[in-house]
């Protein structure tokens, strides 16, 4: 028995020394980017950042807008928001895969104990011939401890471990994704709610002044200068401007909406006081475009699916393998209980099998093409994230830049437009205008003021989605560590574990 011990330790020491992974080593495929952005000009107010500095905005990025308002709903996302809440189960889930796939390294221990009472019974006939019935009864314990092993002798169990680790950090990257486009979409809503707000202002400064136009033309009329249609005009250029003043409540009621949901509260209970949109843009460092495969989380969400597919190859591979695996037994077995523990009750067994599919009707090369199949699949998605992550960027500082000039002209043409609304009421006064000449510039100079908000709005707009762009200050290094998604203790359970989720 010594020499059989002897020969399977040896056999398991050789085993475990001589393990190798089958199938590819995985290499991130280089992605298709360009050496600068094109776009990046720049343009006033923002700023060309050398890698060192484009970590800035970090974490709370939404503080660059200095808005109380702002910071205080912004917090309440990755609390409350019930979208995001699920990703974090999601990825919960994953994590425990990982823990379910690393026990197939470990051997199955289990323990039994039993208990048997067996009967035999016969006849007999004493000298006289009477008969009488014999028999025995026997008590039978047993406790015994059992032990089985798969080896990975060919990483079969290790690539399916890397394929769930890899699986567990995409989903982290989920996590991050999808906090940062709730955020970002939270802070697109506040500012268009605000410029909704302003718009209003606008439009009530704008009916303020037509009333004024209207009790001046009133009194025309009464007096007999003017005619009653220009009366008439003027309280219906007033209107509209009452009109479109209350129209903004429309849409300040749904984006008002939108941001209760998005922090995890009933739009019923929910409400922002009034206020206005800001009318400076933050600067914001960019660096180079290879930063972005370091700081966007789809990014890498999308190059941890290669190497996700990349061990699902050498997991495919393996399957050409043999398959060994190890069992032992050791335990007692007699009556009475007392004397079960002794060595003329025990009971052992070692042993040790292999297998081999000798012939699968090509089942498995099907599987190792339809890994590689993945995982080439998977290359192309990465490559094209990244460059829809370079045109996104590109189309936000390009925004930037052509709104800032836009927005500089827009002004130009709202000042020439106020002189002219001046100067055609001082000539409708003096009778050398007509009215239509006074209500068409009052139209323009409030066409062009809503055009400057509209740009205002839309540059704001731009720098929210440009700091998403970037990746909002997150890296790849927030990810869980391959090392930290297996360390759970497989010996401790992990509800009796006093530790926190980890929550990426």
């Amino acid at each position: 028995m010594t020499s059989l011990r002897a020969n399977t330790l040896v056999f398991t020491s050789l085993a475990l020394s001589g393990c190798i992974m089958v199938g590819p080593t995985y290499k991130r495929p280089h992605a298709i980017v360009s050496a600068q952005f094109k776009e990046l000009k720049p343009a006033p107010g923002w700023t060309v950042a050398s890698p060192h500095l484009a970590d800035y905005p970090k974490g709370d990025w939404w503080r660059i807008y200095n808005d109380p308002v702002l910071n205080q709903l912004e917090s309440q996302v990755a609390l409350n928001n019930q979208n995001l809440k699920e990703y974090e189960a999601a990825f919960r889930k994953a994590r425990a895969a990982v823990t379910a796939a690393r026990a197939s390294l470990y051997p199955s221990l289990a323990g039994s104990l039993s208990f048997a009472r067996n009967s035999q019974g016969g006849t007999a006939s004493s000298t006289s011939g009477t008969q009488y019935t014999t028999g025995s009864t026997k008590n039978t314990y047993a406790a015994q401890i059992t032990a089985d092993w798969d080896l990975d002798l060919w990483g079969k169990i290790r690539r399916e471990i890397q394929e769930q680790v890899a699986a567990a950090q995409i989903s982290a990257a989920d996590v991050a994704n999808a906090r940062l486009s709730y955020q970002s979409e939270l802070a697109q809503d506040y500012f268009s709610l605000r410029y909704e707000e302003s718009l209003k202002t606008l439009l009530e400064r704008s009916a303020s002044l037509y009333a004024h136009y209207l009790d001046i033309v009133h009194h025309q009329h009464i007096g007999g200068t003017v005619s009653g249609a220009d009366e008439y005009q003027a309280e219906n250029t007033l209107q509209q401007a009452r009109a479109s003043a209350t129209a903004t409540d429309v849409n300040r009621s749904e984006y008002e909406h939108a941001i209760a949901v998005l922090i995890g509260r009933a739009p019923g209970d929910f409400s922002l006081a009034r206020s206005e949109m800001p009318n400076t843009i933050p600067s914001v460092p960019v660096t180079v475009p290879s930063e972005l495969l370091q700081r966007r989380p789809d990014i890498s969400a999308a190059e941890r699916q290669m190497e996700e597919y990349n061990a699902e190859v050498g997991a495919a591979i393996a399957a050409f393998f043999p398959e060994v695996s190890l069992s032992a037994a050791y335990g007692y077995s007699g009556n009475p209980v007392q004397s079960l523990i002794q060595v003329s009750n025990r009971i052992w067994s070692l042993g040790a099998s292999a297998s081999q599919t000798l012939f699968e009707g090509g089942a498995r090369t099907a599987a190792v093409q339809e890994a590689n199949a993945d995982y080439d699949s998977a290359v192309a998605n990465y490559r094209q994230v990244v460059l829809t992550a370079l045109q996104d960027t590109e189309d936000q500082l390009s925004s930037l830049r052509l709104l800032e000039e836009q927005e500089r002209q827009e002004q130009a043409a709202v000042t020439s437009a106020l002189k002219a609304t001046d100067i055609s009421m001082t000539e409708y006064l003096y009778g050398t205008a007509i009215y239509t000449t006074v209500i068409t510039s009052q139209q323009t100079a409030l066409s062009d003021q809503e055009t400057v908000l509209q740009i205002q709005e839309s540059r704001l707009l731009a720098s929210v989605k440009l700091i998403a762009d970037l990746g909002g200050g997150w890296d790849t290094a927030k990810l869980p560590s391959k090392n930290a998604l297996q360390s759970d203790n497989p010996l401790v359970p992990t509800f009796l574990e006093k530790t926190d989720t980890y929550k990426p």
